[in-house]
């Protein structure tokens, strides 16, 4: 059993689009650093829309002395500018990259030079050697654009065979979920820890949103519990914190290896869960 106090936590933030975000997700982060984070990864919008931004808050959080890693999405990118953006960020100090096929930007064709977030991941390999800490997704429910449970299992094994050295799942709130997943990599021989991701409940509408549009589960009793709650935010978060902790309680007697909290650049639902934890 590993130590409570050196369980490893990570956080994610979204790049803020004013000057006011920026100066909170500051404030915010800084209150999370208190849990003493293996690393913060920060997304990157569809098609690359904020890149800029992601890269200036990578920028800020390595600044603030903890291990900041960028997401990386490959949708519309060229061999050129998958190069140029892997030296600015190597240049910056960045060691890790969560790698993803990413988002259509909308009324956007595929295009680009990269299909599959396992190409982006071989070509990062041979571009950068090992360069970099590669983390990449992982879907406990399927991914909701797989054609079957099985050929989503096979694009996760490319991904891992192209070189990624540990996953990040989409959110979940069955633990059987992840279970089962973590039982079919290890049955098809694959050794890299598979982080789960970790979505706290503050906002019942903002939940069924997300969740309908990433194709993550909500099970049937909590969407019932928070819809009967309306427009009371106290009750709709006391539930949501009953429930997230006993899930990270769930996955980590049964042995996962760290939590991955998507804080939606808030910090009080996350540091509530961890001090619920004992972390």
């Amino acid at each position: 059993m590993q130590e409570t106090s050196r369980f490893p936590l990570s956080f994610e933030f979204f790049p803020p689009k004013t000057p006011e975000g920026v100066e909170k997700l500051r404030l915010v982060r800084q209150q999370l650093y208190a849990l003493k984070p293996e690393f913060c990864s920060v997304t990157f919008g569809a098609g690359g829309s904020t890149q800029e931004g992601t890269f200036n808050t990578v920028r800020d959080i390595l600044a603030e002395g903890v291990s900041a890693a960028s997401h990386f999405s490959c949708i519309g990118a060229t061999r050129t500018t998958v190069r140029e953006q892997l030296a600015t960020l190597k240049a910056m100090g960045v060691k890790r990259l969560v790698a993803l096929r990413g988002d259509l930007p909308s009324g956007y064709g595929a295009g680009g030079e990269f299909q599959y977030a396992s190409d982006l991941v071989a070509f990062i390999r041979a571009e950068t050697g090992d360069d970099f800490h590669i983390e990449v997704a992982a879907y406990p429910e399927v991914h909701p654009q797989a054609k079957s449970p099985a050929s989503d299992l096979q694009a996760f094994a490319a991904k891992v065979n192209a070189g990624a050295n540990a996953a990040i799942t989409q959110y979940f709130y069955n633990a059987d979920a992840y279970f089962r997943f973590v039982e079919e990599v290890d049955a098809l021989g694959l050794t890299i820890p598979v982080v789960p991701g970790i979505m706290p409940i503050t906002s019942s509408n903002q939940l069924m949103r997300f969740s309908d549009a990433c194709g993550a589960e909500i099970p049937r009793w909590i969407r019932l519990r928070l819809q009967s709650f309306g427009d009371d935010v106290a009750s709709i978060k006391a539930f949501g914190l009953d429930v997230v902790t006993d899930l990270c309680e769930q996955l980590r007697a049964g042995g996962a290896p760290g939590l991955h909290f998507y804080s939606m650049n808030q910090s009080m639902a996350t540091l509530e869960i961890c001090r619920k934890l004992a972390l």
